[in-house]
């Protein structure tokens, strides 16, 4: 914390006014989650709001306190006070605007800002909400556009956004710049870095990122809107990276009567439970039975909750089972010079086919390639792919300075 409010000061020093949104640490979130389980199986979700925001009350304040210690001047808010308004989905609620008038308030007044992150106050309900996981990336980037900040800074424990993982790929290596477009599909497919909304959340107002570690002075990797010249460089690598995503399971709706709205039915209800889904596949149709069936993926956590609210339709559909796994991952390959390099699914499938791989379910976009395959192959067939497009960096191992929590 020392190093960080260092960090905070010294660019205040150079003449930037400075609003800094921190996050809880390390383990705290999942700390508090473990405490609610011991108290309730099911908490109320108001409440869980309401513990789930003392980690990032607690960051604010440690933080100012560092930065106050040596005699600078600083103001800390918590998302509410700071104006992040929000809708009223506990645990998982969506910015809605920012009105940040008392922060635009203290640069004039000569103090550095902290802000708790992952937290904002319902319009309509006036309760305390909190953003789902990643929420501090997202209110970062809120904050930055509503404050027309030059640039939005992430600090995280390594040197940028990397080829792949490198946790897992070692000799991955870290992208200079990347699209908004491109760290959209990349965070869809699971890359921890950025959190998916707070990247469509810079896309949507043009915000620049700069992804860079805490423990290093280096220049990170700027996330930005592609050149409105259309310009291209001619060395731009056709893929950006590999992400990989073990989070996500598999439900298959079997025996679906093939008969129009019966997919309709089926979506509607996993939406009205409030679930999202990612990737779709429909079998053809048995000729002899007329019958179907639908797979889909969605977030481990959110399983459960879709296969109940699914079984509740089960006579209304017409369906005649479900199957559950838990035990897929996803794969994708990502790049803007797929839309113009013919070869790339190629070398894809023959790369998993070399790794042994049997391929589950394949989704698309004009600039992503995603498989879901077995959880436990996910590491090794990332490296054999990583390895197949020639991302592997000539450098030397890429450094990780520090754990992340759970």
């Amino acid at each position: 914390m020392k190093r960080v409010a260092h960090r905070i000061v010294e660019t205040k020093k150079a003449g930037s006014d400075v609003c800094v949104v921190v996050s809880a640490m390390g383990d705290t979130t999942d700390d508090l989650l473990d405490l609610a389980e011991q108290v309730s199986p099911v908490p109320p979700p108001r409440e869980m709001d309401m513990l789930l925001t003392a980690g990032e009350r607690m960051s604010m304040a440690l933080v100012a306190m560092a930065i106050a210690d040596p005699g600078h001047s600083v103001r800390s808010f918590t998302g509410s006070r700071a104006g992040v308004i929000t809708d009223a989905a506990h645990g998982k609620a969506k910015i809605i605007d920012v009105t940040p008038g008392r922060i635009t308030e203290a640069p004039g007044k000569k103090h550095i800002v902290i802000v708790a992150g992952f937290r904002g106050v319902s319009r309509g309900t006036k309760e305390i909400t909190t953003l789902g996981r990643g929420g501090s990336d997202t209110t970062a980037v809120a904050l930055a556009a509503a404050l027309e900040a030059d640039v939005c800074e992430i600090y995280t424990d390594v040197d940028g956004i990397f080829t792949a993982d490198p946790r897992i790929v070692s000799t991955a290596h870290k992208i200079d710049r990347i699209s908004h477009d491109e760290m959209l599909e990349m965070a869809a497919s699971g890359a921890k870095i950025l959190h998916l909304r707070c990247v469509e959340y810079a896309r949507r107002f043009n915000m620049p990122i700069h992804v860079r570690s805490s423990f290093s002075s280096k220049e990170g990797t700027w996330v930005l809107a592609p050149d409105p010249e259309g310009a291209e460089d001619m060395e731009e690598p056709i893929i950006a990276g590999v992400a990989h995503d073990n989070s996500e399971a598999k439900i298959t709706v079997v025996g679906v009567p093939d008969q129009p709205g019966r997919a309709g039915q089926i979506f509607t209800t996993v939406a009205e439970a409030q679930v999202n889904i990612d990737m779709i596949v429909q079998n053809v149709s048995e000729a002899d039975t007329g019958l179907t069936d639908i797979s889909f993926t969605l977030p481990m956590t959110d399983g459960q909750i879709a296969v109940e609210a699914l079984m509740r339709t089960k006579d209304e559909v017409g369906f005649e089972s479900i199957q559950y796994d838990d035990q897929i991952g996803k794969l994708s390959l990502v790049g803007a010079g797929m839309r113009t390099n013919p070869g790339v699914s190629a070398t894809f499938f023959r790369a998993l086919a070399e790794a042994g791989v049997n391929i589950e379910m394949i989704s698309t976009s004009e600039i992503r390639i995603s498989v879901v395959t077995r959880a436990d192959q996910l590491d090794d067939v990332l490296r054999a792919l990583h390895t197949a497009f020639g991302s592997d960096s000539a450098d030397g191992e890429a450094i990780v300075y520090g754990g992340t929590g759970r």
